[in-house]
């Protein structure tokens, strides 16, 4: 029988780290080799020695990052495997933004499968989440909560639908943006987009490396008091919460987090992450043997397969 190795990926001051490889997934601070699942700032740093991502991965670091040395990159494609020391490694689109990766690490015969974040939903901007079997399923918990329950996006986006105003729409810049981008030229033709000038580039990046055309123009203040109220604007958290006291407009927040509806005109609940019951039909199609939460909370998981599954807390060092 194989045998799980319960120190195979732990958590340090610095990420996580997989001594049987001697390399980092996601770590915060500089290290000799890091795996970065995605681009997002809560796990894509840079300074480290040697990096392995996807192109796209690497596109948006290069965006916020414009010192990154190239001869520090390593780009990894969809479904290749590659070795660090004694564990093969391999990249499965994890559906979170473009060129978010999950990461199998197989070592003595046992599978172990990082999921970073992910989500099942679909999204036209992004590539689709690629399911595969492992013996240790490394999931983020975020939303990992019989209660949270993620509604249907069409229907989400059509509360914008027929407002007498324009909309001011607070979303992160990277992934979310461009997926709600796409969602109201679908679903709302008649409504223009305006992107903030901190999400303009990125836009830029998915129209070169993306899946969908994007049809946007960058703000200006012109814009948005003249002509038509049919505009809806996206910008970054911090503007949005700068602009608490913006006249003229309806304001919305796209997120799964309650808190983020609060004091707003619209609620929004629009996430890239899984819900409860996604999760779940995730396990079923992974089919492990134990699962070790991140990100979140797992105390409902490991109740819930109680008796079932081993679901702890990963090991922390």
């Amino acid at each position: 029988m194989k045998e799980i190795l319960e120190d195979f990926l732990v958590k340090d001051d610095i990420g996580y780290y997989c001594r049987y490889g001697n390399f980092y997934i996601d770590a915060m601070y500089p290290a000799e080799k890091n795996i970065i699942s995605h681009a997002h700032g809560d796990h894509a740093t840079n300074g480290h020695q040697k990096m392995y991502a996807t192109a796209a991965t690497f596109a948006f670091m290069k965006n916020k990052f414009p010192k990154m040395v190239e001869n520090n990159l390593e780009v990894i494609a969809f479904g290749s495997t590659f070795p660090l020391e004694s564990v093969s490694v391999t990249f499965f689109p994890a559906g979170h933004i473009l060129g978010s990766a999950q990461v199998l690490m197989e070592y003595q015969g046992v599978r172990y499968l990082y999921t970073g974040d992910y989500k099942l939903q679909e999204d036209a901007t992004c590539e689709r989440i690629v399911l595969t079997q492992a013996d240790v399923l490394i999931t983020e918990s975020t939303f990992a909560n019989p209660a949270v329950s993620h509604p249907d996006v069409e229907k989400e986006i059509l509360k914008l639908k027929d407002r007498p105003s324009n909309i001011m729409l607070g979303c992160y810049t990277l992934g979310k943006a461009q997926r709600l981008t796409a969602l109201i030229n679908d679903l709302l033709p008649e409504r223009e987009v305006l992107v903030h000038h901190k999400m303009y580039a990125v836009h830029k990046l998915y129209d070169i490396l993306g899946r969908k055309p994007l049809r946007y123009t960058l703000y200006n203040r012109k814009a948005m008091k003249d002509g038509s109220t049919n505009k809806i604007y996206l910008v970054p958290p911090l503007t949005f919460n700068s602009y608490f006291k913006a006249k003229n407009v309806l304001k919305a927040f796209a997120s799964g987090w309650e808190r983020l509806q609060r004091q707003n005109d619209i609620e929004i609940y629009i996430s890239d992450h899984v819900d409860w019951a996604d999760i779940l039909r995730y396990v079923e199609q992974v089919e492990p043997q134990q699962i070790w939460t991140i990100h979140g909370d797992g105390r409902y998981l490991k109740k819930h397969f109680e008796g079932k599954l081993i679901v702890r807390d990963i090991l922390s060092i």
